[in-house]
């Protein structure tokens, strides 16, 4: 499908919508680069606390880079009009939480508000970019999934068509987040989870199923994970980092889509959940976290 590819972008702002745990990091990749960031999130603590987080880490992804000048900031609480957070913007990239009734209306309004050219991408781990469309979405070829990892600790992103992306926008990405360091991967056939996460949920879901079952726990998971394959850190401890409500949403994801996979995995991380231990974000999840 033919559309207007994104011009002067070097010259035009990012946006991201959501100052969370992945969103001030993708803002920070950015503004580390040159680029001129504006962040949206209604909530002043996170877009404060984001802030925060960009400053603190432009330093080390600075050293990466090759880039003239560091770029700007700019906090919005909306993005819908008459906010002129998304206007004028080559590239606006949703990192909200992992719920479709959030993610269709707000696709829906950023394809109201934002320039003909720009492109809109949703950061979801689990959710294919089709699956954010509705009828309201006049431009679906300007639509794709870019999905970041955890940077600076990892600075891959995939990419994924959402059936209609437009001929010349996977290129183009590949040719401008390699400017800010990024590594990219394309998937080339819509995958649930794309590459990585689709193989990652494969191991956390029978790491929770483990654990479940008494057959070990989570502590002891963790640390053979690491005596084995040398990781820093084990499924459990990252799955408190992501955050276990986020953890449940993926999980049911994944329910919804394979119907037949077995149910233990989600339920053994919903009694977390229930009990309020959400993993760092509440200082409790599958570990306990003093002074955070």
């Amino acid at each position: 499908m033919k559309t207007d590819l994104p011009s002067r972008i070097s010259e035009r702002p990012v946006v991201v919508i959501g100052g969370g745990t992945l969103g001030r990091r993708i803002a920070a990749v950015f503004r580390s680069g040159g680029a001129s960031v504006r962040l949206v999130d209604p909530s002043e603590e996170q877009r404060t606390a984001a802030a925060s987080y960009v400053e603190e880490t432009t330093g080390e992804l600075r050293a990466r880079l090759d880039a003239d000048a560091i770029g700007s900031l700019k906090p919005f609480e909306t993005f819908a009009a008459p906010s002129d957070a998304v206007p004028g913007a080559w590239l606006v990239i949703e990192a909200v939480p992992e719920r479709l009734d959030i993610k269709r209306p707000l696709f829906a309004e950023l394809d109201r508000v934002a320039d003909p050219d720009a492109l809109l991408a949703t950061n979801s781990s689990s959710y294919a970019s089709r699956e954010v469309l509705t009828d309201d979405v006049t431009r679906p070829e300007r639509v794709l999934n870019m999905h970041f990892a955890m940077p600076p600790r990892s600075m891959a992103v995939e990419l994924m068509s959402d059936g209609q992306t437009a001929d010349g926008v996977m290129e183009l990405l590949d040719r401008e987040l390699r400017v800010f360091g990024l590594e990219v991967y394309i998937a080339g056939a819509e995958s649930v989870g794309f590459i990585f996460n689709r193989i990652w949920a494969a191991i956390k879901r029978e790491a929770l199923t483990v654990a479940a079952e008494g057959v070990s726990t989570p502590e002891d998971i963790d640390g053979i994970m690491r005596a084995n394959m040398g990781l820093a850190a084990g499924p459990f401890a990252m799955m408190d980092q992501v955050g276990l409500d986020v953890v449940l949403d993926i999980e049911q994801h994944y329910l919804d889509a394979y119907p037949w996979m077995p149910a233990t995995a989600r339920d053994y991380v919903r009694t977390y959940v229930d009990a309020g231990r959400l993993g760092r974000k509440t200082g409790e999840g599958f570990y306990r976290y003093d002074g955070r």
